[in-house]
């Protein structure tokens, strides 16, 4: 259940109710893709960072340890110790990636697993069973994120199969939410907008898909390889078509600087890989751009990361000293890096959230990007 609070121009300020809580949106999702956030992070020190929802993804689980071991073991939640709300993916996006191991066909999509090549199928009904089995709070709808370029006509073939998908993925949730052995009778279903750059594809496909009144709506497909110009662009075209009374979410994006311009287009809902693996390469995000921390200049820096940052290595370790860990290649650099990066995004969507009602969004997101181009004296 979705309430707007306030806008202002475009940007939303929501909450959004779920079975596990309440989220307050824009919100950042840290992505755990094995139901862990790389970097030897744990679901206690989510809850430290200010963490909201926490993603996973139903392709890697599926293959290990199995979606059916997770049911066994009481689902998600239970299993990786974490009671706020968990979004899975639908694997498409990773069965897609697959390029040289899968072909697509009506009923679904055949794939060796990049783990061992055994042969696999997924299909809408699959991927809602799997997500079923591990009774995230949200399940994504199984789609087909085609690749950047297509054309035209690829692409439309593509986004009605996707609409096809989408309506057998919702009657299988239906059917799923009302077994008596399912974990969460609750799970909430997203549908997934495409349609690559062509801006008219991705308008008619976003008013077929509203019409299905799901808990959410994403848009899928970008950040695929179009420039950021084209992505903007095809967002501000597409987020009017969705749904205001529901979330949306685009996937897989991004940079700090694509969450504020996006925010701004109508964007409620967000993931990335980046800060943690940035993080894991001893990239860190500040307000003042991004600093990559193997640098020499940092051997004798006593400051902490970024000063007055309330991050469990900011308030405790020095810039030299993580710069030492990660020259040493202990894992507690990395992860010190990687709980720095996901607390200063979920601290900027907190910061998104309060100038939104305050409605000073433009003020806020031009001083933030400012920041952003400064570079550290």
């Amino acid at each position: 259940m979705y309430n707007l609070i306030t806008t202002d121009g475009r940007a939303k300020r929501g909450e959004f109710k779920t079975v596990h809580g309440t989220i307050q949106t824009p919100v950042f999702m840290n992505v755990g893709t094995a139901a862990a956030i790389k970097g030897a992070v744990a679901t206690t020190d989510l809850q430290q960072i200010k963490t909201q929802v926490e993603l996973s993804n139903t392709y890697h689980l599926h293959l290990r340890p199995g979606d059916k071991i997770v049911k066994k073991l009481g689902g998600l939640h239970k299993f990786m110790n974490w009671d706020k709300p968990i979004l899975t993916d639908s694997g498409g996006f990773q069965v897609f990636s697959l390029t040289s191991l899968r072909k697509i066909k009506e009923e679904g999509v055949y794939f060796n697993s990049h783990i061992d090549g055994h042969k696999i199928f997924m299909g809408p009904e699959e991927s809602m069973q799997i997500q079923s089995n591990l009774a995230s709070t949200i399940a994504m709808a199984f789609d087909e994120c085609a690749p950047y370029p297509s054309t035209r006509e690829y692409m439309q073939k593509s986004v009605d199969r996707t609409t096809r998908w989408l309506y057998r993925c919702k009657d299988e949730m239906a059917r799923l939410n009302s077994l008596p052995d399912t974990i969460n009778p609750n799970q909430m279903l997203f549908g997934i907008n495409q349609g690559g750059t062509y801006a008219d594809i991705r308008i008619e496909h976003a008013k077929a898909i509203s019409q299905l009144e799901l808990d959410g709506y994403a848009l899928g497909g970008l950040a695929v390889g179009e420039s950021h110009e084209e992505m903007y662009y095809i967002i501000e075209e597409t987020v009017p078509y969705l749904p205001q009374n529901k979330p949306t979410y685009l996937m897989g994006v991004g940079t700090p600087a694509n969450i504020l311009e996006a925010v701004d287009r109508g964007v409620d809902f967000f993931d990335c890989v980046y800060p943690s693996r940035n993080g894991r390469h001893g990239h860190v995000y500040t307000n003042h751009g991004k600093l990559n921390l193997f640098n020499a200049r940092f051997e004798l820096d006593e400051r902490p990361i970024e000063e007055g940052c309330g991050c469990p290595a900011c308030r405790n370790y020095s810039r030299a000293y993580i710069r030492h860990l990660l020259k040493a290649k202990e894992m507690l650099g990395m992860r010190l890096c990687v709980l720095h990066n996901l607390y200063f995004y979920n601290t900027m969507m907190e910061e998104i959230r309060a100038a939104i009602e305050e409605h000073r969004y433009a003020e806020y997101k031009k001083a933030k990007l400012e920041g952003f181009e400064m570079k550290e004296e």
